[in-house]
């Protein structure tokens, strides 16, 4: 379910960041900074499982701002 979630979020925000770039910025960075939230709060179990806990978190953050960033670089590349 949360996969699905994240999946739809990357979805929106590419279709957003390639039809108003810059407006695609602020919910891109709302979206890491919950994600970095997470990430934070599953970093503090000790040892191992604060990896295993944050990973999830830290790959989501990272696939949303490369789903932004093509969105826009794929406006920046049309010829119109």
């Amino acid at each position: 379910m949360i996969i699905a979630a994240v999946i739809g979020i990357c979805v929106v925000l590419a279709v957003l960041a390639f039809f108003v770039p810059r407006l695609s910025r602020h919910p891109e960075r709302g979206t890491q900074r919950s994600l970095g939230t997470g990430a934070r709060a599953g970093g503090k179990a000790p040892g191992v499982l604060g990896r295993l806990f944050s990973k999830p978190f830290r790959s989501s953050s990272r696939a949303v701002g490369r789903s932004g960033s093509a969105g826009r670089r794929t406006r920046g590349r049309m010829p119109f």
